[in-house]
């Protein structure tokens, strides 16, 4: 097989088994927070609890899942990740108590922390002349699902929040089938190497320096799913407004891969300075500002679409080959542990009223700021 052909396979699976992953992941997380609040009456700080054990599991986890990647492969990982991913949603449609929630945000926390590395070393692995338009097509696909799974999730609400936990599985395991078919991974490490691309990441001061510095951008990504529904919008708003953050970031796309601007310093810059825009516009809300919320989408938006793939060509270029899952693994364990950790203290300031969601917020866009001043790109 050429290498043009085996580039062309990879990335029209990666894009169709994206498809399904976000439509499962966004139809059941869209409305998680709700369904936590209302139909299972959990505080803002127990749910914010939830929400960070799931991603602590996840990005603590990174830290041996990214080389435990390059020596199993990408394929053979990824199949796993949906898998348990799968196994994930259908506890979360079925739990009632706090314990089995907690053992639900666990084994989704295990399927993240399995399938980031792999589908991005899958992606990484293709021909740089490819490697831009390619991940383009993959975060684009991912956000055109972030569109359509909050509204499908909605739909699907009706029979009850069990029903579209069901269907999420159901499109995990799915994903998880298309790995099958991807090729093998050819710089698979032997097990006596497992950590040595973590120590080589590790001893790279450059690289390091840049995993802190982007340290937020996790929390950045993913809290506006949190804040939004916390602040007293609807759930059609709520979903209208993730709706057309998708939608922009997915549009943001082809500008990132054109000339490979996703490498240059200044196209993070610009997507933290609108991350830290978005909360600055979120903070003073209440839930009726329905208009300032579509700007905080579009603001968010514009951000999402701006980092993921900066930092995706950055670890890509930077990391030798046959180790990028163990570089991939130390800058999302860096954001991960800040998101984690981020979210229990968002989650005490929510429930002490307007006075610390507000706080919490200005945090959020101050952390933005901060990222966006003292971030640098790794030299190679």
């Amino acid at each position: 097989m050429t290498a043009p052909t085996s580039d062309r396979r990879v990335i029209v699976t990666m894009v169709t088994a994206q498809i399904a992953a976000s439509l499962g992941y966004f139809s059941v997380m869209a409305h998680l927070v709700a369904h936590l609040r209302h139909d299972v009456g959990l505080m803002a700080s127990t749910i914010g609890l939830i929400l960070g054990v799931r991603l602590g599991v996840q990005y603590a986890l990174l830290l041996p899942v990214g080389p435990l990647t390059d020596m199993l492969g990408a394929r053979r990982t990824g199949t796993i990740a949906c898998s348990v991913r799968a196994l994930s949603f259908v506890l979360l449609g079925t739990a009632e108590g706090l314990s089995a929630l907690l053992c639900a945000a666990v084994l989704m926390g295990a399927g993240g922390a399995l399938l980031h590395p792999a589908a991005q070393s899958m992606l990484a692995g293709v021909t740089p002349a490819r490697r831009s338009k390619g991940f383009a097509a993959y975060v684009a696909t991912q956000h055109i699902g972030t569109v359509v799974g909050p509204p499908l999730g909605l739909a699907l609400l009706t029979p009850g929040f069990a029903f579209v936990a069901g269907t999420g599985a159901v499109l995990w395991a799915f994903a998880g089938a298309l790995f099958l078919f991807l090729p093998r991974h050819n710089h698979e490490s032997a097990p006596r190497d497992l950590l040595a691309g973590v120590r080589a990441a590790f001893r790279d001061r450059s690289f390091l320096l840049f995993a802190l510095a982007t340290a937020p951008t996790t929390l950045l990504a993913n809290h506006i799913m949190t804040a939004v529904p916390l602040l007293g919008f609807t759930p059609s708003m709520a979903t209208l407004s993730f709706c057309v953050l998708a939608a922009v970031a997915a549009s943001a796309q082809p500008f990132v891969a054109a000339k490979h601007r996703g490498e240059r310093p200044w196209v993070l810059r610009l997507g933290l300075l609108c991350a830290a825009a978005t909360f600055l516009v979120l903070a003073p809300l209440d839930g009726t500002e329905t208009d300032l919320l579509m700007l905080a989408a579009v603001l968010n938006g514009i951000a999402n679409g701006l980092i993921q793939p900066s930092i995706f060509q950055r670890a890509a270029r930077h990391a030798p080959q046959g180790r990028f899952g163990s570089y991939y693994g130390v800058l999302a364990f860096c954001s991960g542990m800040f998101a984690c950790v981020g979210d229990l203290l968002i989650g005490r300031l929510f429930d002490q009223g307007p006075t610390g969601a507000t706080t919490a917020l200005l945090a959020v866009a101050i952390f933005a700021l901060a990222a966006a001043v003292t971030t640098r790109g790794p030299h190679h």
